[in-house]
């Protein structure tokens, strides 16, 4: 068994396994799921979704998200944030980031709204989160949407709230590399009703016998000939029993699990503090980092990326990753290969994002992060890549 898999996983799934996918049981881990996210975060609704960018699709379009509108998003991110933008038929707008917490930067959030301004959509990247009482004065004065990113983000804290808990609706990922994974899947957290109905039925294929915390179809509605189903239009976004059952375990578990990468980063800490060529992200005092992975950012314009990477790997490392280019240089905005679409959508059609000079932050950062590893479940395994990792810093100082 892999050890970040409990003997709970194995249960939850058997249970769905020996229920045979009938119908008459299907949706029920799914709704134990929910009841046990919304607990955990205490919040009103947990909304279930087979992924994470499926989530903030919805999100989107239950705050009415469409053509003709702007959402704020930061290009340091997997673009999953941006593409979500484009499903709704919306235009992302990127406001840069701030250069030791590579968050999204409030001030720089203010100088890009406009009048077509509906949403303002922040990534808690790397297990750190960005100024939400900033971010959220800025939306009250605009009357802006904010729907958390929260991916990276599990049981992080911001001025002893959750992470989570800040914006109008939250989306988490239980994609592999999560704190909080079922290989795939993710969740929706909201307080507001209304939300939570559309995310619901948006999500459901537009079923208009769901809602906010009815996720399952009853039998005796789709028996009746006379049972009109879709009340909207909708997408088929809901997450399998399996997939909901990896999940209820692990949400039962995220405490261990967060707390692990939590351990994991502060012995890699530890190892990069005499670095000289080596700056970690930035943690504010008021803030709970729940470290995704342990980033930090290259100070020493001798001491190329590729060097530090290639000397790591030999020293018996396993690498470490590189952060992903601005969603705004990737090809598909570059060339504006929006699978056709861009034709419909009134802001896209003549867009043009320039390659450099749009976030020069951002831009700055991207090419000089280095985010190491924190999901290390055996000991002799973390241990024998610090010690890949001393070898090296000692070669750079």
């Amino acid at each position: 068994m892999h050890p970040r898999i409990s003997n709970k996983e194995y249960e939850y799934v058997k249970e769905v396994l020996d229920q045979g996918f009938r119908t008459s049981y299907n949706g029920s881990m799914n709704k134990r799921l929910e009841a046990a996210f919304a607990e955990k975060f205490g919040t009103k609704f947990a909304i279930s979704f087979c992924n994470g960018t499926a989530t903030l699709h919805i999100a989107l379009e239950a705050a009415g998200v469409g053509a003709g509108d702007e959402v704020i998003v930061p290009p340091l991110t997997m673009s999953s944030t941006t593409l979500a933008v484009l499903h709704a038929g919306a235009t992302p707008v990127y406001a840069d980031v701030d250069p030791d917490t590579y968050q999204i930067s409030a001030k720089a959030i203010e100088k890009v709204i406009t009048p077509r301004t509906k949403a303002i959509m922040p990534v808690a990247l790397l297990g750190m989160c960005p100024d939400f009482d900033a971010i959220n004065a800025i939306a009250k004065k605009h009357n802006l949407v904010v729907i958390e990113d929260d991916a990276e983000c599990f049981l992080g804290k911001y001025k002893g709230k959750l992470v989570g808990t800040l914006g109008d609706m939250a989306s988490f990922s239980f994609q592999a590399s999560k704190h909080l994974s079922a290989g795939e899947g993710g969740m929706v957290i909201t307080d507001n009703e209304e939300y939570a109905e559309k995310l619901r039925r948006y999500s459901g294929l537009g079923y208009g016998s769901i809602g906010a915390k009815k996720g399952r179809i009853l039998k005796s509605d789709i028996q009746n000939p006379n049972y009109f189903r879709h009340a909207s239009a909708g997408w088929n976004y809901r997450i399998s029993d399996v997939c909901a059952a990896v999940a209820l375990a692990q949400t039962e578990r995220i405490e261990e699990l967060v707390e692990n990468r939590i351990e994991s980063a502060m012995k890699t800490r530890e190892v990069l503090k005499d670095a000289k060529w080596f700056k970690e992200q930035h943690t504010p005092d008021d803030c709970v980092n729940s470290y995704w992975g342990y980033a930090g950012k290259l100070i020493d314009d001798s001491i190329k990326w590729e060097d530090v990477y290639n000397k790591f790997v030999e020293n018996g490392g396993p690498g470490f990753y590189a952060a992903w280019k601005l969603s705004y240089q990737e090809p598909f905005l570059q060339q504006m290969n929006l699978m056709g679409r861009e034709k419909y959508m009134p802001l896209m059609k003549d867009m043009k994002f320039p390659m450099e000079g749009l976030c020069p932050v951002a831009e700055s950062l991207q090419p000089r992060l280095m985010l190491l590893k924190t999901n290390y479940y055996d000991a002799e395994e973390l241990n024998r890549d610090l010690e890949a990792l001393y070898k090296t810093v000692k070669y750079f100082n």
